[in-house]
């Protein structure tokens, strides 16, 4: 079943894809999720859609929904392209996703820890930067297996 404010989100979300040359691929908003996340997918008609895209999107969006007051409690706003994949793997995709949750995969273990959650800060020719509750941690990039976007499953 559909959340009723789908329409509302919908009618908003559109014209700013319109404007920005993409294409709304599909919208859902999960109320069972603390915060509710609220999931848009969007297209690059003319090209492979980009993180800068998608970052566009969600910033445009963000403010809309805001103004709108569609939404009346906090959420989350997850804007991706089906062909995006949730493992960072370019320069790129950490500038985009600066600020962003994610899970750090290390092998061997780091600091005996084979898993480190934060938010990501940077990451440089030797080293990813996440912040964990107002502390850097510094996770050498030899012994990182992945860096991924820390999304509720």
């Amino acid at each position: 079943m559909t959340h009723p404010l789908i329409p509302q989100i919908t009618e908003i979300a559109t014209p700013i894809a319109d404007d920005l040359g993409l294409e709304l691929v599909e919208i859902a908003f999960y109320t069972n999720e603390s915060p509710p996340v609220l999931k848009v997918e969007v297209r690059n008609p003319e090209d492979d859609t980009s993180l800068d895209d998608c970052k566009q999107m969600s910033r445009a969006l963000e403010a809309e929904l805001d103004v709108a007051k569609v939404i009346a409690h906090a959420y989350v706003l997850e804007v991706s392209s089906p062909g995006i994949s949730e493992q960072l793997t370019r320069d790129r995709e950490y500038v985009s996703f600066k600020g962003f949750p994610v899970l750090v995969t290390t092998d061997p273990p780091y600091k005996g820890k084979p898993k480190w959650q934060g938010t990501l800060n940077c990451r440089d020719e030797t080293t990813v930067y996440i912040n964990q509750k107002g502390k850097i941690i510094k996770i050498p990039r030899e012994v990182i297996q992945t860096v991924q976007l820390d999304t509720p499953s």
